[in-house]
């Protein structure tokens, strides 16, 4: 496995070793001993979430308040998606900051997104599947969420007409 770090970095992009045969292919998804090899991050997941997503449908920013944040594993297993980290950890160096990467069900990269971050993806193909793992329990007292478009963030989504959800679309008023 392969690891690549990007402008913030504690939000670290993995890159699996694939082996290709006539049959098709294998690769490991996860392997906790070199999780914590590669990030320093000796961490439990404790929930795995799947979601489905039309084209240009977009989800996010969202976070969980301490002491429920979440760090996230996140992958693509159809489709495609934009992903995106804002660095929300007001003692950070990076703070107010963000990365975006495609993660895509053919390049079968991951991102690790830790704790302190606000994090959204918009899906660049119809049926796009992704599958995160949390390190914390879904807690909707403490999740909020920051506007997709949000002026002093300044995301470059690739679309200026997301499809949204009504929690998110509220966020633009917030």
């Amino acid at each position: 496995m392969k690891i690549i770090r990007l402008a913030i970095p504690d939000v670290v992009v993995f890159e699996p070793t694939v082996f290709d045969d006539v049959r098709g292919c294998f690769f490991e998804s996860f392997n906790k001993r070199e999780f914590v090899r590669l990030t320093g991050v000796n961490t439990e997941f404790v929930q795995d979430n799947h979601s489905i997503s039309r084209k240009d449908v977009l989800r996010g920013l969202h976070y969980q308040l301490a002491p429920h944040a979440q760090g996230k594993l996140v992958r693509v297993v159809r489709g495609a998606i934009f992903d995106v980290a804002v660095d929300i950890r007001q003692d950070s160096l990076t703070y107010g900051r963000w990365v975006g990467e495609q993660l895509s069900a053919e390049n079968r990269r991951q991102i690790w997104i830790p704790p302190g971050f606000a994090h959204g993806f918009l899906a660049l193909e119809d049926n796009t599947e992704v599958l995160y793992k949390a390190t914390e329990y879904y807690d909707r007292s403490s999740e909020r969420v920051i506007p997709w478009n949000d002026p002093q963030i300044r995301i470059a989504w690739p679309t200026a007409t997301p499809i949204l959800s009504l929690k998110d679309a509220a966020a633009d008023d917030e």
